[in-house]
């Protein structure tokens, strides 16, 4: 029997895209309202394993626990299908780096369609939960705009409001503010650091040095595949226990200031 008091339990994840191996044997948990920040140099396999916790890729050995229950393998060994891991996918809100809104739906409508469509929630009730979505993002004034006439910082605010919507377990995010220009990143991460204050669930890659400080409960810093170390972002950034650690801490934190919004 899993311990069900956590949200997620990854269990020895490995995996390769033929002879690269891109995770090797990576196993952390997370308890519910913790925000783990997951750091790392340019392939070092975050997004791969951001991945494979919602089996958009299948991973090659370990196992994945959402609340208990294992994903993407059936009690009895069987590999789940479409159908049932897209039920489960259901309770895992995904924001991608390049917001993958439906450029044929309005602001609102993007909000709506999956928890109409896959959850058959009723429309109206819907419509009031979405529409209180995008004042939270403060976007309330944009719910009839089609995407392409948004800006980066407002298309990745939809798409984190549209994640919301599902009402998920967790919250996962692959570099959310790495396609923005600058001056935009900072209307994203006060919606990410107020969502982290709330105590929603979630696990972000991010190169944002200063927002991982500021709202991770934990950071998980990956390179080559491997986790090296993991601990409390005080711990982290101001007394690494690695040299790898150290060295990453150096040449990153400076790169990219905190952003406008971001204390």
């Amino acid at each position: 029997m899993r311990d069900v008091t956590k949200v997620l339990d990854v269990v020895g994840i490995s995996k390769s895209f033929g002879d690269l191996e891109v995770l090797r044997d990576i196993s952390f948990q997370v308890q519910k309202g913790e925000t783990v920040c997951v750091l790392g140099p340019s392939g070092s396999g975050k997004s791969t394993l951001l991945r494979c916790i919602n089996w958009l890729e299948r991973p090659d050995a370990g196992q994945i626990y959402l609340n208990g229950k294992e994903i993407g393998i059936t009690t009895g060994g069987v590999v789940m299908g479409d159908r049932e891991l897209s039920k489960i996918r259901t309770h895992i809100g995904m924001v991608f780096q390049h917001f993958a809104l439906w450029p044929h739906l309005t602001v609102l409508q993007n909000l709506m369609e999956a928890p109409v469509q896959v959850q058959r929630r009723p429309k109206a009730e819907m419509r009031e939960e979405a529409l209180a979505l995008l004042a939270k993002v403060g976007l309330s004034d944009k719910r009839d705009v089609f995407p392409a006439k948004l800006s980066g910082g407002q298309k990745q605010r939809v798409g984190i409001a549209r994640a919301l919507a599902m009402k998920p377990d967790l919250l996962l995010f692959d570099e959310p503010t790495s396609a923005l220009d600058p001056e935009l990143v900072g209307e994203v991460l006060v919606v990410m650091r107020e969502l982290a204050r709330e105590g929603m669930t979630m696990v972000i890659v991010t190169h944002e040095m200063g927002f991982a400080r500021e709202a991770a409960t934990r950071v998980l810093f990956l390179d080559r595949g491997r986790v090296v170390e993991t601990g409390s972002p005080e711990q982290f950034f101001s007394n690494p226990e690695t040299d790898r650690a150290r060295q990453f801490i150096q040449r990153y934190a400076g790169d990219r200031p905190p952003a406008a919004g971001v204390k």
